[in-house]
């Protein structure tokens, strides 16, 4: 929630400029309580947002904190967004090993619209400018905010160490965003895992996900069956199906949906992914031995990236 370019910033929430002063921003706050509450026939999910902002700039301390890691500038009312791409890691850890370019797919697409939308011959210095970003239309700022999903999970699954292997932006359809997000290859099985923002708190219906953000699109149904296309390539038996959300967009941290085909489901909290890929989908087969070395070498045959 506030970081990602489909949602507002907290300041937004509260409908404040950045630079208002303390003592108008807590009337602010008390003002959009009233006009949120559920008791007063205001929104749940948005009362709910309301709070949420006030715990992150309601105190001198947590407002300094958030305006140090969003970048605000009180003189100018100017948020640095964090949305571009990510510095190279220099650090010497061991790290799992990693093929593909995670988010790169998106990020390419999202840098050409944007300028198409913004029109021919107007300049466009900085793409991920939030003036521009959050005035754009919702699926430009989609392709943006699934960037930066795949690259948080691509961190995430690099820290797990030599034992993991990822393969990011992996070809699963005849069209050119059929992709798999991610296939992530560990000791505790093979795993298609698709790194998704919403914007928004969703729901569950028959083993789905649901919300008023998706419209139409079912992603666990994409997601299986984009697996099926890489693991009939591969030859190769995925163990489970893992859709990765922000925090704040998940009730609790993991949620399994059931099973597919034999394949078990489940959605899970950016932070809890580590996690889960370490300890494995419950129901998933574990691979190791010989049969982990085989799996590898099926994939790296036979993956192809976007």
């Amino acid at each position: 929630m506030f970081d990602s370019p489909l949602s507002a910033s907290a300041y937004e929430i509260l409908e404040v400029d950045p630079g208002v002063d303390d003592v108008e921003l807590r009337r602010a706050y008390r003002l959009r309580l009233r006009q949120t509450h559920p008791d007063t026939g205001g929104d749940a999910a948005l009362f709910i947002q309301v709070q949420r902002a006030w715990e992150l700039i309601g105190t001198a301390e947590g407002r300094a904190a958030y305006d140090r890691r969003t970048g605000v500038t009180h003189e100018t009312g100017a948020e640095w967004s964090g949305w571009r791409p990510p510095a190279a890691r220099t650090d010497t850890r061991p790290r799992a090993r990693s093929y593909g370019h995670p988010g790169g797919w998106r990020r390419e697409r999202y840098l050409v619209l944007i300028r198409e939308w913004a029109g021919r011959g107007v300049e466009v210095p900085d793409p991920y400018d939030p003036a521009l970003v959050r005035s754009a239309p919702r699926d430009l700022r989609r392709l943006l905010a699934d960037a930066l999903a795949e690259e948080a999970t691509a961190r995430t699954v690099s820290d797990l160490g030599m034992g993991f292997t990822v393969w990011h932006d992996v070809v699963a359809g005849p069209e050119a965003d059929d992709k798999l997000d991610h296939v992530v290859l560990g000791p505790s099985g093979l795993y298609g895992v698709m790194s998704e923002d919403f914007g928004g708190v969703v729901g569950f219906r028959r083993g789905e996900i649901t919300g008023p953000s998706l419209g139409t699109r079912a992603p666990v149904t994409a997601a299986l069956r984009r697996m099926r296309t890489v693991a009939k390539a591969a030859r190769v038996k995925f163990g489970g199906a893992i859709i990765v959300l922000p925090d704040d967009d998940l009730a609790q941290a993991v949620t399994p949906l059931g099973t597919s085909r034999g394949v078990p489901v489940v959605v899970v909290r950016r932070s809890a992914l580590a996690m889960v890929l370490r300890q494995g989908v419950p129901q998933a087969r574990a691979i190791g031995g010989n049969e982990l070395f085989d799996v590898r070498t099926r994939l790296q045959q036979t993956v192809r990236f976007v």
